[in-house]
């Protein structure tokens, strides 16, 4: 079975920087794409970023120019570096791996980010 573990979340002041980093197993991670949510209170939960197994990346307009998503195959982990951070980008994070078979059939606990002013 797929599993996701969420951490690097943390309290932060608006204008900083967090590295969020998710550990992933249950599937040959090397040959997928992975992707970062994120959802705050009363909202429904939102695509982030993505990254291809190629590397190829995207970004919402929320945060483009601000965060950058990267990978390392070796050690089954996705990263989400969040810089010049806001409080609207508070939120819990999670990540997934959108595969027809295997993808989005279960969450991780995510990890929480809180931007104050």
């Amino acid at each position: 079975q797929v599993q996701l573990v969420e951490s690097g979340g943390g309290l932060v002041q608006a204008g900083g920087s967090l590295r969020l980093s998710c550990v992933a197993s249950g599937f040959i991670f090397s040959s997928n794409a992975m992707v970062w949510y994120r959802q705050a209170p009363g909202k429904q939960r939102e695509l982030v970023a993505t990254i291809t197994s190629g590397g190829t990346t995207n970004y919402a307009d929320s945060v483009k120019g601000r965060f950058a998503i990267s990978r390392d195959n070796g050690k089954n982990t996705v990263y989400l570096q969040m810089n010049s951070l806001k409080p609207e980008d508070t939120a819990v994070y999670y990540c997934n791996v959108p595969n027809a078979l295997y993808g989005f059939r279960s969450w991780g606990q995510g990890t929480q980010v809180t931007v104050s002013s």
